[in-house]
């Protein structure tokens, strides 16, 4: 995903082998990369600052990526990996520990339940999955495995965030009425409409396809741009919304909401390629509190003058959290105000550095973003671009984990095509 404030992954690789140190071959752990181009290298970069990490194989089904990705890796020192197009033929490689998964939303489900099966420990993109019912299907498929699987909500992993919720939670700000999670992305600007055309040259635009529904090549949908069309993604409402939403609930204590009701539409660029919509405000129904999403393309402008963040809105005072730090902003004369506390050190490598410790503990309560963690943030996620799509306000059945709304109830589930079948099925 693309990065706001706070937050860079674009390390050199080519500094890599310098920081490394020379582990036995004993103590090495191998890992398979499916998914080159985007955080899914840079989940690589950072698991081999990792001296006992060492590439095994790298998947993709852009010959031009994973030509690069190699040579990146060789520049760097490391011996060339073994090079895929079918991610499966990587699985049967019985040097890789680890599989790291980088695909585009719609392939998460299906990749993630071949790695288990295959005996490979995962860390795998979030957002979860592309659907309700895959979310559920990846959090039985885990739970009934004995592999470590962490998901890339790497905020998890990040001190200044935990600091934060420490401070909600120690009931300072006074009942918590409301919480706000928001995404105001200015770098993200219209997406201009473009004939489809044949695929590049060296591209296997069939497996990119993979359970999504057969369509003739258009670049807007491929590499980037795949986030923007609900074949393969949810907009920002998964794309940034797992990692804001995911400290919502988290400061909250909180997982599926009573009910939830969503407005919004593409309002700034009513007329160009993208999907989903580029503003969006969602409201999430809990017993003494809600909790409300919001984003906005092309701007900037968000809550407390931030374009991304999460605030808990107490009796006392609202703490206000994101990438940079957190603060405390005073209800009068209630509680004393809090200057910003700063982010330091980056998420990311302490998230990789906490799911190799877990991999060679073979303990996943060291995990510090498990699968249900992804579970819980992916299906408030998709809840809201339900009630988008419906339209409607729609309640939610924690028991049945179903909505009382029919149309809803039928977005709930996920649809494989050109061959592919949903896991369990």
């Amino acid at each position: 995903m693309a990065m706001g404030a706070g937050a860079s992954f674009l390390f050199p690789i080519d500094l890599l082998a310098a920081m490394r140190k020379k582990v036995s071959p004993n103590d090495q752990i191998g890992v398979g990369l499916i998914g080159c181009k985007g955080m899914g290298f840079s989940d690589l970069s950072s698991m081999l600052k990792i001296n006992e990490v060492h590439i095994v194989g790298l998947c993709d089904v852009d010959n031009e990526v994973l030509q690069k990705r190699a040579v990146d890796l060789e520049k760097a020192g490391f011996k060339k990996p073994e090079l895929y197009k079918d991610y499966r033929k990587l699985l049967e490689n019985k040097d890789i520990d680890v599989v790291i998964i980088g695909t585009p939303d719609h392939w998460h489900c299906l990749q993630l339940s071949d790695s288990l099966n295959a005996g490979k420990d995962v860390y795998c993109e979030k957002p979860l999955a592309n659907s309700i019912e895959e979310c559920n299907l990846m959090l039985h498929s885990v739970k009934n495995s004995d592999r470590m699987v962490q998901i890339g909500q790497w905020q998890r992993s990040q001190p200044h965030f935990v600091d934060a919720i420490n401070f909600v939670h120690s009931g300072k700000l006074g009942q918590i009425r409301l919480a706000k999670a928001w995404a105001y992305q200015g770098w993200m600007k219209s997406i201009p409409v473009l004939p489809d055309t044949l695929p590049p040259a060296g591209v296997d635009y069939d497996m990119w396809l993979g359970p999504a529904p057969k369509r003739p090549f258009n670049a807007n949908r491929f590499h980037f741009n795949f986030r923007w069309y609900w074949d393969y993604a949810g907009g920002l409402m998964t794309d940034w919304g797992v990692h804001l939403m995911d400290y919502a609930l988290y400061g909250m204590k909180a997982n599926t909401p009573k009910s939830v009701m969503a407005l919004g539409g593409k309002f700034a660029y009513p007329d160009d390629a993208a999907e989903t919509p580029d503003t969006l405000q969602t409201v999430y129904e809990y017993d003494d509190f809600s909790i409300l999403w919001e984003h906005a393309t092309g701007i900037d402008g968000g809550n407390y003058g931030r374009n991304h963040g999460i605030s808990f809105i107490g009796n006392n005072g609202t703490l206000v959290l994101d990438r940079n730090g957190w603060e405390v902003i005073a209800e009068k004369d209630r509680m004393e105000s809090l200057p910003l506390q700063q982010n330091q050190g980056s998420g990311l490598d302490k998230h990789t550095i906490n799911f190799i410790e877990a991999v060679k503990a073979r303990d996943a309560s060291l995990l510090k973003a498990p699968l249900q963690i992804g579970y819980d943030a992916a299906m408030v996620c998709h809840m809201g671009n339900v009630a988008f799509k419906t339209g409607n306000r729609i309640y939610w059945d924690q028991d049945t984990g179903q909505f009382s709304d029919a149309q809803a109830n039928s977005l709930i589930k996920a649809h494989y095509h050109n061959g592919w079948e949903l896991p369990g099925r």
